[in-house]
């Protein structure tokens, strides 16, 4: 059976810095650091329990990983990204939503699973997240929410 996981893209929106600055600048993702494993860079995310949908899976996972409920960001409608890859060789499915924090300041609270959290500007989160699927979702996001501006 296919591994299924689901999660959240969040991104805080800066104060816009000089008038020069170009649409985009200002934005930023967070990924954390998973503490097992290769400590790879992700966006909260985890396996589908029995009985829960996709999105509730992302909100649950948000809320462990993260220590962020649903009352601090605002899902964007219109984005959501299937990336398919192989763990193991297993096949994966994570799905992932678009999320914008309500309060640029509010405090991140990580679960045992990681180890270390960065808010990253679209260039550093593409490094930090090393998996050319994840680099595509970040893309992906940039880009429709630069469109939206």
């Amino acid at each position: 059976m296919a591994l299924r996981a689901c999660g959240l893209i969040i991104y805080r929106r800066l104060q816009a810095g000089s008038p020069s600055s170009k649409v985009g600048d200002n934005i930023e993702y967070l990924l954390l650091q998973t503490s097992y494993g290769t400590h790879h860079w992700t966006p909260p995310k985890g396996h589908v329990d029995p009985g829960e949908d996709d999105l509730q899976t992302a909100l649950r996972e948000t809320q462990e990983e993260a220590g962020l409920n649903s009352s601090q960001f605002t899902l964007i409608e219109g984005f959501k990204k299937e990336l398919q890859y192989t763990v193991r060789s297993k096949p994966k499915t994570v799905i992932y939503w678009l999320a914008e924090m309500n309060d640029c300041n509010t405090e991140i609270k990580l679960s045992d699973e990681h180890q270390a959290f960065r808010w990253l500007n679209l260039e550093e989160a593409c490094k930090c997240a090393e998996y050319t699927e994840m680099q595509g979702a970040f893309r992906a996001v940039h880009q429709f929410l630069c469109s939206k501006a």
